[in-house]
């Protein structure tokens, strides 16, 4: 008995993991849409203790130590504004956000892997101009032909995003579960209805 109490006692402030922070930039903007910028619950307190954020809104839970009591913040602010990266990486993720994650070929959403429009066995080279989101089908079909030999076209021609508009292209994917109090900041720039 006094092991299953230990165990429960344990396990309950794992509940509050679900509590994380969205993390606004000293413009309330997200640092980032996709992946939304969000801190764990501990990370947000400690930012408040150490006088880096301010708090925005918070949940109706609390934590406690022994000298004082916190209500968790849901929505946090940074006071210095980091500047956002002006360049882009190349990485696979960022290419399947530039295509909305869908194949470049057949627009079908699902297992995406990525094609050279120019393949390498043709002198191809790997970057933003060259590769696009393909599903596996397409991939096997097009193999190392040209688009012409095997009848296929692109949806849209593969370019390099600029940085505002990879953010803007992640606002498309919100996360599973958005907290009540963070909606207003993630779509405050966004066109109201009449």
């Amino acid at each position: 008995m006094d092991g299953d109490f230990r165990t429960e006692f344990v396990r309950e402030p794992s509940a509050l993991k679900h509590h994380p922070a969205l993390v606004l930039n000293a413009d309330y903007r997200p640092l980032s849409y996709y992946p939304l910028s969000l801190w764990p619950w501990q990370d947000a307190v400690k930012a408040v203790y150490l006088d880096r954020v301010d708090i925005v809104a918070e949940y109706e839970h609390t934590v406690r130590s022994p000298s004082t009591e916190i209500r968790i913040p849901s929505v946090i602010v940074l006071k210095d504004y980091v500047k956002p990266q002006k360049r882009v990486a190349f990485t696979r993720f960022n290419l399947f956000l530039r295509d909305e994650f869908r194949c470049q070929y057949c627009g079908s959403k699902g297992e995406l892997t990525f094609d050279h429009v120019v393949p390498r066995a043709r002198g191809g080279i790997t970057s933003w101009e060259n590769v696009v989101a393909a599903c596996s089908r397409c991939n096997l079909r097009k193999g190392s032909k040209s688009l012409r030999q095997v009848g296929m076209a692109l949806q849209k021609p593969p370019r390099a995003p600029g940085a505002e508009e990879l953010r803007n292209m992640g606002r498309k994917f919100p996360p599973n579960h958005l907290h009540d109090s963070w909606i207003d900041f993630l779509y405050w720039d966004a066109e109201l209805e009449a």
